[in-house]
């Protein structure tokens, strides 16, 4: 299991919204690279950063800060927000970030999926963000009428590496995980999946380390590592010991 610390990025700020909303913004840093050295420093191994005005805007709006993220960190990172196009996709790996999450072109245009993820096999990532069971799009701003799963089923064969699964409901709300959704949603295809949305103390760590979500990849955890309700610490320490005990 793998737990994601995000870095949500809103005019080249660290932010957390509530369900999406870009006016429900609350500003944690000014300094996303430190943010990101600091999740470096409390034992982190991997970033999840979304660049929220380019997810509205459908192109990168905060390129210098994910950069000097990949500057000053070392760490793994998946990112998206805003990335719609082929040059887009390969100019970020080129800029060395690890995995590319697709979320509405994933919707709009499922042929460049398949087609990145065959270029670059084990690196393109898939965003399915919904409300209420149906994927939302452009930036969470429109609902289509598909169901997250036949979206996600639409990429079983695909080679994508993972899936993220966010319920939009619980994004920032510290309601805890929709663990049943997300893992009806992983039993439905070979996908690796990461679920997201709602992460909000220890108890949510718990439950991932319990058997039947063993399927998952991890999890992204954002507002409650910020309000402090989540101990890096004691989530990681979590996890690092049931891998030393799985291992043995």
């Amino acid at each position: 299991m793998i737990l994601f610390p995000a870095i949500d990025l809103k005019e080249g700020q660290c932010v957390r919204l509530q369900r999406g909303l870009m006016e429900k913004a609350t500003v944690f840093s000014d300094d996303p690279a430190a943010q990101a050295q600091a999740f470096a420093v409390a034992g982190f191994e991997w970033l999840h950063v979304v660049d929220l005005d380019g997810a509205f805007a459908g192109t990168s709006r905060n390129g210098p800060a994910v950069e000097a993220i990949l500057k000053h960190c070392g760490l793994p990172l998946q990112l998206g927000g805003g990335i719609r196009d082929q040059a887009a996709i390969e100019g970020w790996l080129e800029k060395g970030v690890t995995r590319v999450i697709l979320g509405t072109v994933a919707v709009r245009n499922p042929a460049l999926v398949r087609e990145a993820a065959r270029a670059h096999p084990g690196r393109i990532v898939v965003g399915i963000d919904a409300k209420a069971g149906r994927v939302a799009v452009e930036g969470w701003a429109e609902t289509s009428d598909m169901a997250a799963t036949d979206l996600a089923r639409a990429f079983e064969d695909a080679g994508v590496a993972a899936i993220v699964y966010t319920d939009i409901d619980r994004d920032g709300m510290l309601q805890g995980l929709n663990l049943p959704s997300t893992l009806e949603l992983a039993r439905a295809v070979s996908i690796p999946v990461i679920a997201s949305g709602g992460l909000a103390d220890i108890h949510d760590i718990e439950r991932l380390l319990e058997p039947e979500a063993a399927l998952l990849e991890g999890a992204i955890a954002g507002r409650a590592l910020y309000d402090g309700r989540l101990d890096p610490k004691a989530a990681l320490e979590l996890i690092f010991a049931q891998r030393a005990a799985a291992a043995h």
